[in-house]
């Protein structure tokens, strides 16, 4: 079975803004960054399953990869940051940001949700997939989804999956064969 983990490419939204969950469009650097993309995915797709996130930024770069059917899924949204959807990093409340960046794996975003929820919401539609018998699968999401999913497949503990580094556009691919996952390539 072969998985490609596609983190959406450039999104159009100022740097140091809050977006989990926020729909926000492509960047108009689209065409470009999706020459690059391209580029890093087998030459065709016949036979792939495409799931998507529902959110713009992940659902227009998956339909741009579609032979088939693009699968949307909202397990495969991004990190809900509650109220803080749309600030600047910088005008959230310093003790509050203080208290989540000290255990953001257990502690939940006011009105959102912690890391650990992330993880278990991704990690239930891994399982489901994974069961599904697809032997290739092509996954357009967010880069909180793509370092749950690394991290439970390299036995990461969710408090180190940061160091795993998922820019926009990049390709992860995993092959599981014998009942084993492996890792072919990260951030290609």
């Amino acid at each position: 079975m072969e998985f490609y983990l596609i983190r959406h490419t450039t999104p159009d939204i100022d740097k140091g803004i809050c977006y989990g969950q926020q729909d926000i469009a492509l960047a108009e650097s689209f065409p470009e960054d999706w020459k690059r993309l391209r580029a890093k995915l087998p030459d065709r797709y016949e036979g792939f399953r495409i799931y998507s996130s529902p959110l713009e930024r992940c659902s227009k770069l998956a339909v741009e990869l579609s032979e088939n059917e693009v699968i949307t899924d909202e397990s495969l949204m991004e990190l809900d940051f509650g109220d803080w959807e749309g600030q600047a990093w910088d005008d959230i409340n310093d003790e509050k940001l203080a208290q989540w960046m000290q255990d953001f794996v257990e502690v939940k975003c006011p009105g959102g949700e912690s890391y650990r929820e992330l993880y278990h919401r991704v990690i239930e539609w891994w399982k489901q997939v994974d069961k599904s018998g697809n032997e290739k699968v092509l996954v357009v999401s967010h880069a909180g989804v793509i370092r749950c999913l690394l991290s439970h497949i390299l036995s990461l503990p969710l408090e180190n999956s940061f160091r795993l580094r998922v820019d926009y556009g990049c390709v992860s691919k995993i092959v599981h064969q014998n009942n084993r996952n492996v890792i072919a390539y990260v951030n290609k």
